[in-house]
């Protein structure tokens, strides 16, 4: 290292941090809405992208399978794992319309099967956020990443006590900065594109059908 650079590097080292103002600090941005007007907002952003949303309770596996069974639908992609796949397997009918398929085997095994035989599949989500209409899902393990992106429907369970106003105050309130997960998805509608004359294709890059099954406790 020449003297000069390790000079450089010195005086770098041996300076104070520069003073941050207050108007430089990060702010959230909030919005006055309450339980009732995020779920409204979110659903109405969401449905004018061409997703569908479904207000549910408890017997939201039932709901499922009529609203799968109705397009057609004979089986359904699951987590191995998780609550999700819990209540599924808890609650589904029997006998069953729709087969109940878990998520259990590497890529590398069915790659064929998944790509071209799985009809629809169901995850859970972190949340929502009420001002874009975008769910926010953590894949992993027992939801991995091919679930929400490669069958040709996508369900998505959401409680409606997880729709945020914003995405920085969904990163305020879930605590994203102590902790980030190796990959996130934003998801706002299914999945389109538009070629040189703007026409949209739907399920081009992934799902053409995004249903959101809404827990919602109130009335």
């Amino acid at each position: 290292m020449t003297d000069a650079k390790a000079g450089i590097l010195t005086r770098l080292r041996a300076a104070p941090p520069p003073a941050v103002s207050a108007a430089a600090t990060f702010a959230v941005r909030r919005f006055d809405w309450d339980s009732r007007e995020r779920l409204a907002r979110f659903q109405e952003r969401l449905e004018a992208v061409h997703g569908q949303v479904q207000r549910v309770g408890a017997d939201w596996p039932l709901v499922l399978h009529d609203l799968l069974h109705q397009r057609g639908v004979t089986d359904l992609l699951c987590g191995a794992g998780g609550p999700v796949a819990a209540e599924l397997q808890g609650a589904w009918p029997v006998p069953a319309a729709i087969r109940l398929q878990p998520y259990a085997e590497p890529i590398e095994r069915w790659r064929g099967e998944l790509f071209d035989q799985v009809q629809a599949g169901v995850t859970g989500c972190r949340g929502a956020i009420a001002e874009t209409g975008t769910l926010v899902l953590w894949p992993d393990r027992d939801e991995p990443r091919l679930l929400s992106l490669v069958p040709p429907i996508h369900v998505v369970l959401l409680d409606a006590g997880t729709i945020f106003s914003t995405f920085a105050e969904l990163l305020d309130v879930q605590g994203w900065a102590q902790g980030l997960p190796t990959n996130a998805l934003l998801i706002t509608g299914p999945s389109k594109s538009a070629d040189i004359e703007q026409t949209l294709t739907y399920g081009v890059h992934g799902p053409k059908e995004l249903i959101v099954l809404v827990l919602d406790a109130g009335p």
